[in-house]
């Protein structure tokens, strides 16, 4: 059943076709909250509210265009309200993230390289400020097209890669001064 007809379906009150596109789409919004919130329960809790939120705006929701950017537009804004009504918490989580260890120089024919790598990648994007987290995060974590990331961020496809070419280039920066093992490692 396509995604059309299942939103034309749950617009009528089809609680199954509701049922099958939180199934499709529950993953991306559950990984977009956890990225921008790095907690699996707070992202949880936004990923219910994000759907909830979506059921009851359904009507308005323009189905000529792709549901996802659209979900991933609400977890987005709710992350980031969230992330604002808790940045005590917030803060203190971050303190623990950065202190906990890092594996000290992995062997390059260890099986955990990869996991190392993305890991050590996460916490080197984790420095950067939430809205250049949030473009990442879309374009390359989720693996979003520009115009989907657009559409989920709400600008123009160019803004997108505007902002993601100055979100890289500061992420270089954090790697070549914070994690100069991470380039290593990947150049190697």
């Amino acid at each position: 059943m396509s995604e059309l007809h299942l939103i034309h379906q749950a617009r009528q009150g089809n609680e199954m076709a509701w049922s099958a596109l939180v199934e499709q789409q529950q993953e991306a919004v559950f990984r977009l909250a956890y990225l921008l919130l790095g907690d699996a329960d707070a992202a949880k809790d936004v990923a219910q509210e994000t759907f909830i939120r979506a059921f009851y705006a359904l009507d308005g929701f323009d189905s000529s265009r792709p549901l996802r950017p659209w979900l991933l537009s609400i977890t987005a804004n709710l992350a980031r309200n969230r992330r604002r009504a808790l940045g005590r918490y917030l803060a203190a989580l971050s303190r623990w993230f950065q202190k906990a260890p890092l594996p000290v120089g992995p062997d390059p024919r260890d099986e955990h390289l990869r996991q190392w790598q993305a890991q050590t990648l996460w916490q080197a994007v984790r420095r950067l400020g939430p809205a250049d987290q949030e473009i990442i995060y879309l374009r390359y974590f989720l693996e979003l097209s520009v115009a989907e990331t657009a559409e989920a961020v709400g600008v123009a496809p160019g803004t997108v890669k505007s902002r993601l070419h100055r979100a890289l280039e500061r992420l270089r920066a954090v790697v070549e001064t914070e994690f100069p093992a991470l380039r290593k490692e990947h150049a190697g």
